[in-house]
C-alpha cells in the first residue's frame, strides 16, 4: 500500500523493499505480530549486519542490510494493513534508522582504519541526504492527502492515536526530536519556501530525490560491500552530498513558478 494516492505515485529508487515488505506484511496481518515487532526485527537484523562487517563477512552483511531495508518497508505496510497508525511506531522506526546508520558507518570506519572525523562527516552527510528526501516527500504527502503519520514540522508531541499511550508518544517524540532536530531545521531553513508551493512536486523531481532515500543508501552500501569496496563507502557518502545542491537548486529555481 502506497503512502500516496495513485495519481501522485512516482518511481522511487529507495522503495525496492516495498514489494517483498508487502508480501511479509500480508502474512503477518492476521497474527499477533505488530508493526513495532517488525521494526524490532529490523533493528536486530541491522546489528547482525554490523557484526558481520566487523568480522569481514561482507556478502553476508550486504544480504542483511538489504533484509533490514525490506523489513523497514514491512512495518509500515503492516500498520496500513491492520489499520493501526501509530506515532510511537513512526518515531521508533526513525530512531532505529539513525542509530543503525551510525553503527553501519562506525563499522565501516573500523574495517577501513580511516579518520574518525571522516566517519562523523559521512554520518552527518547521510542524515542530511535522508532529511532532504523526507522533507520533500512529507510535503508532497500532506498536499495530496497521503499518509499523515509524518508531519512537515515535528515541533511538538502529537496527540496519541487510538491504542497508544500519550506518555509513550511523548517519550519517543522527545528522543526523535533530540536525534533529528538539527537535520530537520537545517533543511527547512535552506528551503523554507518549499512548503508554500501550491501544486504537488512533479514525479520526475520526486524520483530524483529518491536517490537520497534510506533504502537506496543501504543498497549502495550493500553493493559496495559485495564488490569489496568497503574502504570507499565513507568517502562515497561525503561526495554523494554534492547532489543536494542540484536537488535544492531545482526546487528553488525551476519549480518556483508553482507558487
Amino acid at each position: 500500500m502506497s503512502k500516496l494516492p495513485k495519481n501522485y505515485q512516482f518511481f522511487d529508487f529507495s522503495d525496492y523493499g516495498r514489494l517483498p515488505g508487502s508480501w511479509i506484511a500480508k502474512r503477518l496481518k492476521n497474527t499477533f505480530f505488530t508493526p513495532i515487532h517488525v521494526t524490532t526485527m529490523f533493528v536486530i537484523v541491522g546489528f547482525f549486519a554490523v557484526f558481520f562487517i566487523l568480522n569481514e563477512y561482507y556478502i553476508s552483511a550486504a544480504f542483511l542490510i538489504i533484509l533490514k531495508s525490506v523489513l523497514d518497508a514491512a512495518d509500515g505496510e503492516l500498520s496500513r494493513l491492520k489499520q493501526t497508525p501509530s506515532y510511537v511506531g513512526r518515531y521508533y522506526d526513525s530512531i532505529a534508522d539513525i542509530i543503525l546508520n551510525f553503527f553501519f558507518l562506525l563499522s565501516f570506519w573500523y574495517v577501513s582504519e580511516i579518520s574518525i572525523l571522516l566517519m562523523l562527516s559521512a554520518f552527518f552527510c547521510i542524515q542530511i541526504q535522508g532529511t532532504i528526501y523526507n522533507f520533500y516527500y512529507v510535503i508532497l504527502r500532506n498536499k495530496v492527502n497521503g499518509d499523515s503519520t509524518s508531519r512537515i514540522f515535528e515541533d511538538s508531541s502529537p496527540k496519541a492515536l487510538k491504542g497508544e499511550s500519550q506518555k509513550m508518544v511523548d517519550f519517543f517524540y522527545k528522543l526523535y526530536d533530540l536525534l533529528y532536530i538539527t537535520f530537520d531545521k537545517l533543511i527547512y531553513y535552506v528551503d523554507k519556501k518549499a512548503i508554500r508551493v501550491n501544486l504537488p512536486f512533479p514525479n520526475w523531481f520526486m524520483t530524483l530525490i529518491s536517490l537520497y532515500g534510506l533504502g537506496f543508501q543501504l543498497l549502495i552500501m550493500a553493493i559496495m560491500l559485495i564488490f569489496n569496496l568497503h574502504f570507499y563507502i565513507i568517502h562515497f557518502f561525503i561526495y554523494y552530498s554534492a547532489l543536494s545542491f542540484l536537488i535544492i537548486g531545482i526546487r528553488k529555481f525551476l519549480l518556483k513558478s508553482q507558487k
